[in-house]
């Protein structure tokens, strides 16, 4: 199958697919990440990350005092 972006919109446990496509991008690392692997997102960013540690930077970022 040919890579296509995908467009999701991201609830708290699922995802809804607005545009068909196979992958999405990570926020933080620019990574493509597989729809079939897709594990972390943040609801109220609407925003995909490839992996914990992605989603932990943007935790961070997010929260800097």
């Amino acid at each position: 199958m040919k890579d296509i972006l995908a467009r999701l919109k991201y609830g708290p446990n699922s995802y809804e697919i607005i545009k068909e496509g196979n992958y999405v991008i990570c926020a933080i690392s620019g990574k493509k990440i597989p729809l079939n692997e897709l594990s972390y997102w943040n609801v109220d960013l609407q925003e995909a990350y490839f992996s914990a540690k992605e989603a932990q930077i943007r935790h961070e970022q997010l929260n800097k005092s």
